[in-house]
């Protein structure tokens, strides 16, 4: 049963003697846990850190308290209900001569078609209220674990839900948003749901209101989430708070992308860089003792320096990043010396540079008949490949193919890789390739160029090169190409490649184009 007879009766004779609500936190064996004497008309629950969640998607604990009219669960019983996730609410109303009422209850819900949080139980005189307390709770824990939307046991990926609290536009938050549902996608991350506010003010400390905040705890509750994603850059304070209240892991768009680069980086180079990065990223949040950081001990947000390091003291980490830039520093003297033996060549050098996923890897790959990895995915690639073009004439160039850009891109991931993309300098011409077939394309365009700016990189001349034509109507891609200047192209069609290469030669050796339509595509094609 929910509450002895005895138990009931012993509280609300107590609780018209003290004129004050009174409750009870019981564990699901029936053990007192919390005695909770309140106001007239409320209480203030404890602290419930102790009864961690772990993989239940309730408290297990159960609060009954008293009413001193004889009134329904408040607002506040409910909200309590949703934001600690408790097995169930109950509220037993106290009669003149202080026996017990009527007995008002609720507990959450499963998903469901009405999308209601909780069930608001018919109120019962408290003489005829028995239920089975422990066939009950079990069944909805079931219930719960059962109906998570998309819940499969064997799927290992992390479950997460994406948040976005903007003072922005309407259509800009949402393009941004769907963003990080692809950076979420190529994190391997299920996607359960997203919540989108758009205040007048920003809340300082949970930057969603306290209803959006109870409707990200209840759909984590039911959709069995893992962790939660904000667009939004946090400070530590910020995701102290929210995983304190959620009790969920807690990260940002941020150290998603970081997260991303750790996944991805495959050379020695690669890996020190997205180290370094995501070291200088935590520092600041290592002062912050929360909950919250210490679920960042694995998966995704805890990629890279390793479970035990993102927890120890601050001195610690300083000296890792110290040794992690003098490690950088000796890589970079080879990178260095390789650079000079190309200049020293006198063989022209052109760099692909773009939004991520614009198929910058594809068109390396089809120019040059090689082989790096290339994926729909955001950042698929990262560590930067070089191959040599050989034109006609004797001509040839050297390619390579760089990491993308993104909007916002995290600044201490920027300065990491900033010897990486030093590279670009010594560019003859920049291939900017576009995703055309993107909605967002001339945003991107600007996105890129602002980077570009940025690193003192804008003065090297610059060929747009529309890709992915063959997703959308030929006759839009060639006008846009024709208003940038540019070229439109499908890398995975080599047959549109020499309009390029033929726009390649004017720039880099301002001849006359070899009309390389007219030969062979092994002719054309490089060797490594």
């Amino acid at each position: 049963m929910v509450i002895t007879p005895e138990l009931a009766r012993h509280l609300t004779e107590l609780s018209l003697e003290a004129g004050r609500q009174i409750g009870i936190l019981a564990d699901r064996k029936g053990i007192i846990q919390f005695v909770i004497v309140g106001s007239e008309k409320e209480l203030l629950i404890p602290d419930l850190s102790d009864f961690r969640l772990g993989r239940k998607r309730l408290r297990g604990v159960r609060l009954i308290h008293t009413h001193l009219k004889d009134e329904p669960l408040s607002q506040d019983d409910l909200t309590d209900l949703a934001m600690l996730r408790l097995d169930m609410i109950a509220a037993i109303g106290l009669l003149e001569n202080g026996l017990p009422g009527n007995i008002y209850t609720a507990h959450l819900l499963p998903p469901n078609q009405e999308k209601k949080a909780y069930q608001v139980d018919e109120p019962l005189p408290f003489h005829r209220y028995n239920i089975d307390f422990q066939e009950f709770i079990y069944s909805l824990e079931d219930e719960l674990s059962k109906k998570a939307i998309g819940y499969d046991v064997r799927d290992k990926r992390e479950r997460a839900i994406l948040v976005s609290a903007s003072t922005k536009g309407k259509a800009e938050q949402e393009e941004s948003l769907e963003e990080l549902k692809e950076l979420a996608r190529s994190d391997e991350l299920v996607v359960l749901d997203t919540i989108v506010q758009r205040p007048h003010q920003i809340n300082p400390k949970y930057l969603l209101g306290s209803g959006k905040i109870k409707e990200l705890i209840i759909n984590s509750l039911q959709l069995g989430a893992d962790i939660i994603i904000f667009d939004q850059n946090l400070s530590p304070a910020q995701v102290k708070a929210l995983g304190e209240i959620t009790e969920l892991k807690v990260i940002d768009r941020t150290q998603l992308i970081l997260d991303i680069f750790a996944r991805r980086a495959h050379s020695r180079e690669g890996k020190v860089q997205v180290e370094l990065a995501q070291l200088k990223y935590l520092l600041p949040k290592l002062s912050e003792r929360s909950t919250a950081l210490s679920r960042l001990t694995g998966g995704i947000g805890g990629r890279g320096p390793g479970e035990t390091r993102l927890e120890v003291d601050r001195r610690r980490v300083k000296d890792r990043i110290y040794n992690l830039e003098k490690e950088l520093e000796s890589l970079n003297k080879g990178r260095s010396q390789r650079r000079s033996r190309r200049r020293e060549a006198k063989i022209p050098i052109v760099s692909i540079v773009g939004y991520t996923n614009a198929g910058k890897s594809t068109l390396l790959n089809a120019l040059t008949n090689s082989s790096v990895l290339t994926q729909n995915l955001l950042f698929a690639t990262l560590d930067t490949s070089t191959r040599r073009l050989r034109f006609p004439r004797e001509r040839e160039v050297i390619i390579t193919d760089t990491v993308g850009f993104i909007k916002d891109l995290p600044k201490d991931l920027l300065t990491a890789f900033l010897p990486t993309l030093d590279e670009l300098k010594d560019a003859d011409l920049l291939l900017h390739i576009v995703d055309i077939s993107n909605p967002r394309f001339e945003q991107q365009i600007e996105d890129v160029n602002k980077i570009l700016a940025s690193l003192e990189l804008d003065k090297i001349p610059q060929l747009i090169v529309f890709n992915k034509k063959d997703r959308i109507e030929p006759g839009f891609a060639n006008a846009v190409a024709k208003r940038y200047k540019g070229v439109a192209i499908s890398a995975l069609d080599i047959s549109t490649l020499p309009e390029l290469l033929n726009a390649m030669e004017v720039y880099l050796w301002k001849a006359e184009p070899s009309h390389l339509q007219q030969q062979a595509p092994e002719d054309i094609q490089l060797q490594d």
